[in-house]
């Protein structure tokens, strides 16, 4: 079993394991620019083209002991996850011996959520002597901030629909449901579930006019926040470029993410495109839930 790093050490090279997205290469591009490229498993057919520069490999979804494997003979100390990965029926992967012996943990965890699921492979992980960073920890500056975050700010009503949103975005998440939550003057519009921000957004931008903004006429808000239990090493809220994209399509006056809760990729273009469309892009204190 390989040994991890000590308590507070630094880490010699980090393992990605990537799916789809742009975080895995806004990770592996952060980490290659500080002199520290990291190993990258490559899940098929879920990581995206734009990897294939960094040294890497491709995998499937169920052969867990060969990435590990092959992570260790690389000198990687830590894993970093990052990227989507999409549900899968463990009936149609074939699965390695450690990915088999996994088995009864995943199938348990799929009938809870997606948190539980991920937390199965943070736990394997750490169990063959990895050490696990979240995102945030291996790229600290992708972290969203607190306030307005562009040339916009949300006005009150704006501000009202985010404190709404917020202690929504809690009690769905305590169910470990999801992360998005769109109000548009106190009117729950959408709440995320398996089909991701965009595809929300689009049902959001398909609803009647009278209870929703326009582009010229913006009203509501998209906010995203962590569950409340989650494991923030996996799967912190993400938004970025085609965020903006969406929300601007959906007729909405803004987004909203939990400052140093969620990731912001892409940052200086989405902003830019943010402030050209008129849109907000604010980080509000994860202190804001059921009691604001």
């Amino acid at each position: 079993m390989m040994r991890g790093p000590a308590a507070g050490g630094p880490v010699r090279r980090i393992g990605l394991i990537a799916g789809g997205g742009a975080l895995p290469a806004a990770i592996a591009q952060h980490l290659t620019g500080q002199g520290r490229p990291p190993f990258i498993v490559r899940l098929a057919p879920h990581a995206d083209e734009g990897l294939a520069p960094y040294p890497g490999d491709d995998f499937d979804l169920g052969q867990i002991g060969a990435q590990f494997a092959r992570l260790q003979a690389e000198g990687c100390e830590a894993i970093c996850f990052a990227g989507v990965v999409r549900r899968v029926d463990p009936a149609r992967l074939t699965l390695d011996a450690l990915a088999l012996s996994l088995l009864p943990r995943v199938l348990a965890a799929m009938q809870t959520g997606d948190d539980a699921l991920m937390r199965v492979f943070v736990e394997a992980a750490e169990e063959a002597g990895f050490q696990v960073l979240g995102a945030d920890q291996a790229c600290p500056d992708l972290l969203a901030g607190a306030g307005a975050l562009g040339r916009r700010t949300p006005n009150p009503r704006a501000l009202a629909d985010i404190a709404k949103a917020a202690a929504v975005a809690e009690a769905v998440g305590g169910w470990d449901i999801g992360q998005g939550v769109v109000v548009c003057d106190g009117l729950v519009l959408a709440v995320e579930a398996q089909e991701g921000t965009d595809l929300m957004l689009r049902r959001v931008g398909e609803l009647p006019l009278p209870v929703r903004g326009a582009p010229h006429d913006r009203r509501g808000v998209l906010l995203k926040r962590p569950k409340p239990r989650q494991e923030r090493r996996i799967d912190l809220p993400t938004i970025g470029l085609a965020t903006v994209e969406s929300a601007a399509a959906a007729g909405l006056a803004g987004i909203a993410v939990e400052a140093g809760g969620a990731l912001f990729l892409q940052r200086e273009e989405a902003l830019a495109r943010a402030d050209e469309w008129g849109l907000f892009v604010y980080g509000f204190a994860p202190a804001l839930g059921p009691a604001a």
